[in-house]
């Protein structure tokens, strides 16, 4: 809603078990401008904890980069937890 368009989206890619990012993948009004955080990511070795850490101002479409980094450190904690929930289930 920054710039008033509600299309569009940023993803992440990441290594499950690492973290690593891999790729991402920005579709939407000004795609450009954020790419290149996402190529200097990519290029640094970045992990998503490095993504979500960093600031993002507030309210600018940098943001999108930061939620979907946190998205995938949430996806990445529960598939520890249902692991550990599972190997402890087989104890």
């Amino acid at each position: 809603m920054t710039i008033a368009d509600t299309n569009g989206t940023t993803k992440v890619l990441y290594d499950p078990e690492s973290g690593a990012v891999l790729g991402v993948g920005i579709a939407g009004p000004r795609a450009g401008d954020l790419i290149s955080e996402a190529v200097v990511a990519i290029e640094m070795g970045a992990h998503l904890d490095d993504l979500a850490l960093s600031i993002h101002p507030h309210p600018t479409l940098s943001e999108t980069i930061n939620e979907a980094a946190l998205t995938g450190l949430a996806r990445m904690e529960r598939n520890r937890n249902s692991k550990a929930a599972d190997k402890q289930a087989s104890h």
